[in-house]
């Protein structure tokens, strides 16, 4: 009975330390200490050895079965230090280095100006109002004081749906819809976006980005607007910026002004971009027609305001010297990514 005891010793002993795996090793365990394992079947014959020898022979046997533990145990705890070792050398993380910086975008330059504009704006008490890209006539054209057959209507080509509406030409009918909504006195701005069915060139697109401004009260005057433009131009160029008010005509205003400014991609000497003038168009401006008041419910005897258009897309040319409007919306992102 010794004997076979020593034999299972060796036994065990050899097959534990070969083991190369966790489940190897709970296999060995199920076999020499499981309730039917080698190990306990000698724990049970105890009771069957004589008399004189069952002491030895007990002894013997948990010496062994203390043995087999301390083994699987030790090997166990071999088998998972090696198995962290290897994750340590194939998947070793060095906190100390720098992380990874993900790419982060970034507004575009028009959203940049426009949002700058608005805190302008709104610093000196005008309200953001927004409206749809898809208009009908008469909040583009009719109540502006341009009926279907003024010949101001040839001066901004449209795209018009099937349906008599039109993509707006620019975004007065904000305007208009504000001053549905709104009673005087008022201030409001609306940025967005317009089309017009134009020949495309480096200061022309069919698409682009405008601003206009509203501001009606008691007793307004030009003094008001230019105050105002000033101030405008001032916060956005944060420097002096050469301008000249000269008239123009815009059926929506009375009297009506064209406000340039001294060109920043030539300095004044004359480029494509200012059509070798050295001059941008840069604010349409003027006090707000009585009709247009009257046909928004507005009595022009007892109000009067300024009203003004600023086209986003110059004024970011202007601002980083941009000398083709194209790159607006090229989809170009190593134009977009200087900004």
């Amino acid at each position: 009975m010794q004997e076979k005891l020593d034999q299972l010793h060796a036994e065990a002993l050899e097959a534990v330390r070969s083991a190369e795996s966790k489940e190897a090793i709970e296999e060995l365990r199920v076999k020499y200490l499981g309730r039917k394992g080698e190990v306990t079947t000698f724990s049970k014959q105890i009771k069957d050895v004589p008399k004189e020898q069952r002491r030895e022979f007990g002894q013997a046997v948990n010496e062994l079965k203390q043995i087999v533990t301390f083994e699987i145990d030790a090997r166990l705890n071999v088998l998972k230090k090696g198995r962290f070792d290897a994750i340590e050398e194939t998947e070793r993380i060095d906190v100390t280095l720098p992380g990874l910086n993900p790419p982060r975008g970034h507004l575009h330059p028009l959203t940049q100006i426009q949002s700058e504009l608005e805190d302008i704006f709104t610093s000196m008490g005008f309200a953001i109002l927004d409206g749809p890209e898809l208009e009908t006539d008469e909040n583009n054209f009719e109540k502006l004081n341009i009926p279907g057959d003024h010949p101001a209507r040839d001066m901004q080509d449209t795209f018009w749906t099937k349906d008599g509406n039109l993509l707006r030409t620019h975004t007065s009918p904000i305007q208009i819809r504000g001053m549905a909504k709104m009673k005087p006195p008022m201030r409001v701005v609306g940025p967005g976006r317009v089309f017009r069915y134009e020949n495309i060139d480096a200061s022309h697109e069919h698409t682009f980005y405008q601003m206009e401004g509203l501001m009606i009260d008691r007793n307004i005057s030009v003094a008001h607007l230019i105050h105002f433009m000033r101030t405008l131009l001032g916060e956005i160029f944060q420097s002096e910026v050469k301008v000249r008010l000269r008239p123009g005509y815009f059926p929506f205003v009375e009297p009506g002004f064209e406000l340039d400014f001294n060109c920043r991609i030539c300095g004044g000497k004359g480029c494509s971009t200012c059509k070798h003038t050295g001059w941008v168009e840069l604010i349409p401006c003027g006090l707000v027609h009585p009709n247009v008041l009257r046909m928004s419910g507005i009595d022009p005897d007892k109000w009067s305001g300024f009203a003004f258009g600023l086209g986003l897309s110059r004024l970011v040319m202007m601002r980083y010297t941009i000398d083709d409007i194209r790159h607006m919306l090229s989809g170009d992102l190593r134009f977009v990514e200087q900004f």
